[in-house]
C-alpha cells in the first residue's frame, strides 16, 4: 500500500498532468495505475503509463489485462496518438504483457528500464 500512497503524493504535485486510478473487480481493489495525460507540453512522451500494479494474490487471474485494456482505450478515446511507458528488463512478466497488446521496444533506455512504446493512430 505505501507505492499507492507514494504515487497520489506524486500526483498530487502535477494534478494538470498525473491521473491515477484504483483498479476494481468485483468491487475489490486488485491494483492500481497512474499516467501522464500531458495536453500542456508538446512532448513526444507526453503520453505515459507510469504505474501499473496488481496486487500479488490477484495477479495470474487477468486483471492486469483487463487493465491495462481499459488504461489503452482511455488513451485512445482522449486523443492521444501513442503511448510510452518503461519496465525492468528483468520483469518478464509485465514485459509480456505489453508486448502481448503491441508495445515494441524502441532501443531507449529511461533510468535503466527499457521504453517501451504502443502507437494508437495510423499515419
Amino acid at each position: 500500500m505505501a507505492m499507492y500512497a507514494d504515487s497520489l503524493k506524486e500526483a498530487e504535485g502535477i494534478p494538470e498532468i498525473a491521473r491515477p486510478f484504483a483498479v476494481y473487480a468485483d468491487g475489490q481493489m486488485v491494483g492500481f495505475t497512474m499516467f501522464a495525460f500531458d495536453e500542456i507540453n508538446d512532448d513526444p512522451d507526453r503520453y505515459r503509463l507510469w504505474r501499473l500494479m496488481i496486487g500479488e494474490s490477484f495477479q495470474g487471474k487477468g486483471y492486469g489485462s483487463a487493465a491495462l485494456e481499459a488504461i489503452i482505450e482511455y488513451f485512445r478515446v482522449n486523443g492521444a496518438d501513442e503511448i510510452t511507458l518503461s519496465t525492468k528488463e528483468s520483469n518478464t512478466s509485465a514485459l509480456g504483457l505489453y508486448q502481448k497488446f503491441g508495445f515494441k521496444e524502441n532501443g531507449e533506455m529511461n533510468g535503466g528500464e527499457i521504453v517501451l512504446k504502443k502507437p494508437l493512430r495510423q499515419p
